[in-house]
């Protein structure tokens, strides 16, 4: 009676590791859940029909040949960025800061287009764009990461902050190569002599993006699963006293792991100029710097988990697009429903990690009590 006393009516305790095929298992659950969910605030909302709904979304993304490419175009950007993004936080350095990064890059890579596109050689202005490109993202990489190695400054609010710095300056020089004058605008660089724009292969533009992006995923699976770098950025992560137990030099992990995020940040900003937009905006990165930090998360910061949840969020923006032009819905609708199904799907990592014992039904949900109290 003592004992029953003890044990509270419901306890949550860690689970053990769980296999893959379970993990798979309680994701597709979550997702048939938020898809009835989904169906029900709509019918209850507009009086459409959920399936209608649902075949709208699959025709927004893979409706047309054009609408695979932009989807697949979308993916590859979102899964390059969370790519960058993975190894800092892999080590629990909070970089917030993907946003201006990419932004810094597709500045440097404008700037490059703007000022050599009429006195170097294509294959020469390319070379040189992609330098300019990496070194502003690993720039805008490093010097949150010095202070946080030196100082043991705030990651995250000094991350936020480089991304405002990075639209301001952005901001300014809108303004100062704007064209034609008082447009606000800088428009299609080097148009007519298409000067710093990445060669397309066969009738796809996007193709040559995805491709790059591919070979990212795989050298940052291997970098982070088996080299040495990989291996001390976990320590890190881990335990910041492990890892000078062990005789790692953290603040040189977490420069060159910055160093890297930035640096592959800065491949994404290139691509988003030189390959599809053309132009320099403060909007042009899209928010794919704090989207990518849900995609990694979700994935748990696995590369090739990331394809999964760049596809899933890329495929949502686009079915949802679908859906407000097909039934005349305001966004806000779209956005609706794209909330319920990334609830359910981030809800579902609670079953996943931890398990639900109740009094009297359990027995293990006493045993967990003993362990703790011991």
């Amino acid at each position: 009676m003592a004992q029953n006393a003890k044990t509270p009516m419901i306890h949550i305790s860690k689970r053990p590791a769980v296999p893959l095929q379970k993990k798979i298992v309680v994701y597709a659950v979550a997702i048939v859940l938020a898809l009835i969910v989904c169906g029900i605030v709509t019918t209850l909302l507009t009086g459409l029909n959920p399936a209608a709904v649902y075949t709208t979304m699959i025709e927004g993304a893979f409706g047309t040949q054009r609408r695979i490419w932009v989807m697949l175009q979308d993916l590859a950007m979102l899964l390059c960025v969370s790519l960058a993004l993975a190894p800092a936080f892999r080590m629990k350095f909070w970089n917030l800061g993907g946003e201006g990064q990419v932004l810094i890059a597709c500045f440097a890579c404008s700037t490059c287009m703007i000022l050599f596109g009429s006195k170097l050689p294509n294959p020469l202005l390319i070379l040189v764009s992609l330098i300019a490109s990496v070194a502003a993202g690993a720039l805008w990489g490093f010097i949150p990461a010095l202070f946080k190695a030196r100082f043991n400054t705030n990651e995250t609010l000094f991350t936020l902050m480089m991304n405002y710095v990075a639209t301001q300056i952005v901001a300014y020089f809108v303004i100062v190569w704007e064209n034609p004058k008082g447009s606000g605008k800088i428009g299609m660089i080097n148009q007519s002599s298409q000067a710093g724009w990445l060669p397309t292969i066969g009738n796809s533009k996007y193709l040559l993006n995805i491709i790059v992006v591919a070979i990212i995923t795989v050298l940052m699976y291997v970098y982070m699963r088996y080299s040495k770098h990989g291996f001390e950025l976990s320590v890190v992560g881990e335990s910041i006293d492990t890892a000078h137990y062990a005789g790692i030099n953290t603040g040189r992990v977490i420069i060159r792991t910055m160093l890297l995020s930035g640096a592959v940040c800065g491949i994404a900003g290139f691509l988003l100029v030189a390959g599809t937009n053309h132009t320099l905006t403060t909007t042009v990165s899209g928010g794919l710097g704090f989207t990518g930090v849900m995609v990694a998360w979700l994935a748990k910061f696995n590369p090739f988990g990331m394809i999964a949840s760049s596809f899933l969020l890329v495929f949502m923006e686009c079915g949802a697009g679908e859906i407000s032009t097909a039934f005349s819905l305001n966004q806000s609708f779209s956005d609706i429903l794209t909330g319920i199904i990334l609830f359910f799907i981030i809800g579902s990592e609670f079953f996943i990690t931890y398990q639900v014992h109740f009094r009297g039904h359990d027995k293990s949900a006493q045993d967990a009590v003993a362990r703790e109290e011991a």
